[in-house]
């Protein structure tokens, strides 16, 4: 490999040794020493933004600004005030005169990203703008000139925008001085199974649990699957398995549930359960148990802000969340939650300006929800002799829970 575009990958953090990802990167660096506009093709999710930020990076312009637009997320109505600028009371709501990112960009790099999605009329000056370099901001009818260098990306096929009339084609030709194509996912299946162990990587230490491997026949379904979504679904893909498989050793048997494919594809669109094998829950169902369960934490951190903010609850919740003489051992946090209408109910009675004056005397007495969870789990390690998975068992608890609640409190 040419140790130029090694050295790109490195500080880039792109993946892979795929001779079609290497030809994206070197052309990038060549055409990077020119003023040349660049039009980046490729399927979506295929990282075609790194492309803009290589030609910037090793460009005469690399001390200046750099700016990525989305045209796809930016309103039609907008559009102009955004790219061009506006002079004061251009529009309602225009209360100050506004740089757009021309105009920012100034002797820099603008990354059109989605350009196709771009209005007509937009177009127009963004023509405009290229060949001369002039652009007229909302409002004025004073003509602005900017030195920027313009890389611009698009998913979809521009001939065929051409041709519906939802395109300019000079346009086209312009923005298409030098065309790199980034190829898909599925194009460069020596990579994927190098790219989801990275992401495995991140994914362990960003939720603190132990990183994933690869079996030989999960290695051959992640080459040869479609990857309609290409390295954003690989990415996503992974952290699903991340935080949903138990077992750290992905086989094929784990791995294809979570591989939704193409049109008439016979990949069931189904996630697995704790212990790997599938649980017949569709994508849909699961984002909306997850949707519950955020809810439910919502709760629990009204609840313990309730806790810690009354005494005498607090104080009863935490001697009902340590059974002292029980076989049947919950969560701390569990019991908590069950004991909370019950302590709600047994605090109306109290005088609450009695408490007040009396909670300085009983402060050493209540331990806090942290401590009472610790000792908690310190217990029932103790009586399992520190075996893990007994006593996650014991707790009620998945031991992958149990391993992150040991690192976040030391023990």
């Amino acid at each position: 490999m040419n140790e130029n575009i090694a050295a790109v990958k490195r500080r880039f953090g792109i993946i892979g040794v795929d001779p079609a990802l290497d030809h994206v990167i070197d052309v990038a660096m060549q055409v990077a020493k020119t003023d040349l506009s660049v039009l980046v093709t490729g399927e979506s999710g295929v990282g075609k933004e790194s492309v803009p930020k290589i030609i910037h990076a090793y460009s005469s312009r690399k001390t200046k600004t750099y700016i990525a637009v989305n045209c796809g997320a930016i309103p039609e109505g907008t559009i102009d005030s955004e790219l061009f600028g506006h002079e004061k009371g251009a529009f309602t709501g225009a209360v100050d005169s506004r740089k757009g990112y021309f105009e920012e960009a100034n002797g820099g790099t603008l990354f059109l990203d989605e350009v196709a999605d771009l209005p007509l009329s937009t177009q127009v000056r963004l023509l405009r703008v290229l060949e001369t370099g002039e652009y007229i901001r909302v409002g004025s009818s004073k003509v602005m000139k900017t030195d920027v260098r313009v890389v611009a990306a698009t998913n979809v096929n521009i001939a065929d925008r051409i041709a519906k009339g939802k395109f300019r084609e000079d346009l086209y030709y312009r923005l298409n001085s030098v065309p790199i194509h980034v190829p898909a996912l599925r194009d460069r299946p020596g990579d994927i199974p190098q790219l989801f162990l990275k992401f495995a990587n991140d994914f362990s230490d960003k939720y603190h649990m132990p990183t994933l491997t690869l079996t030989e026949d999960a290695k051959k379904l992640l080459c040869t699957y479609h990857w309609p979504g290409n390295i954003r679904q690989l990415k996503n893909v992974t952290e699903q398995i991340s935080l949903l498989v138990e077992n750290r050793v992905v086989t094929a048997e784990i791995l294809e549930p979570f591989l939704t494919g193409p049109v008439g594809s016979n990949l069931p669109a189904v996630l697995p359960t704790d212990n790997g094998h599938q649980g017949g829950k569709d994508f849909g169902e699961v984002k909306d148990e997850l949707r519950r369960l955020r809810e439910e934490v919502d709760q629990l951190k009204t609840v313990v802000s309730g806790i810690i903010q009354n005494p005498v609850f607090y104080k009863q919740a935490a001697v009902h969340a340590l059974p002292v003489h029980s076989n049947e051992v919950q969560p701390a946090s569990f019991t908590i939650v069950n004991d909370v209408e019950k302590a709600k109910t047994e605090t109306q009675d109290y005088d609450h300006s009695e408490v007040i004056g009396d909670s300085e005397e009983h402060s050493e007495e209540v331990q806090s929800l942290e401590d009472v969870i610790k000792q908690h789990i310190m217990n029932a390690l103790k009586r399992n002799n520190n075996n893990r998975k007994l006593a996650a068992e014991e707790l009620k608890i998945s031991e992958r829970t149990l391993y992150r609640k040991i690192k976040e409190y030391g023990i």
